[in-house]
C-alpha cells in the first residue's frame, strides 16, 4: 500500500499545488461529497468541483473540473488534484485535455496524498 502524507507537510509540493489541495478539500467539506478535485490551467486560473450524480448525468469531480476549464476557454492544464474517488475514466479525460505531462496529485477523501 502507498505511503500517505498530509499535503501541508510535503516539502515536494509547490505553494500553487497546495492551493489546489485546499480547494479540493474545501469543496468536499462544503458539499459533503466523498470526492473533490481542483485544477490549474495554463493561465493560472483554478477550478474546483465535487462529483455530479444525477440519474441522467454522472461525472467525477475531476471530469467536472476539466469541463469547467474547457468551457471557460482554457488551452490546457498545468496541474490537477483529486481527493477520494477511484482511478477510473476521469483520468482519461484529464490526459486527453492536458496531455501526459500534467502534474497529478491523488489523495484519499481526507486529503492525504498517496506517494
Amino acid at each position: 500500500m502507498a505511503e500517505v502524507a498530509e499535503a501541508t507537510d510535503d516539502p515536494g509540493l509547490s505553494g500553487e499545488d497546495r492551493k489546489l489541495i485546499t480547494l479540493a478539500r474545501a469543496t468536499m467539506a462544503r458539499t459533503g461529497a466523498p470526492e473533490g478535485a481542483a485544477v490549474r490551467d495554463l493561465d493560472g486560473r483554478t477550478y474546483a468541483a465535487a462529483a455530479v450524480s444525477l440519474p441522467s448525468l454522472q461525472l467525477s469531480a475531476l471530469e467536472v473540473c476539466v469541463a469547467m476549464a474547457i468551457s471557460s476557454g482554457s488551452r490546457g492544464l498545468e496541474a490537477a488534484v483529486r481527493l477520494g474517488g477511484d482511478r477510473g475514466p476521469d483520468l482519461r479525460a484529464l490526459a486527453e485535455f492536458a496531455g501526459p505531462d500534467v502534474v497529478l496529485h491523488l489523495g484519499d477523501a481526507r486529503g492525504r496524498l498517496a506517494d
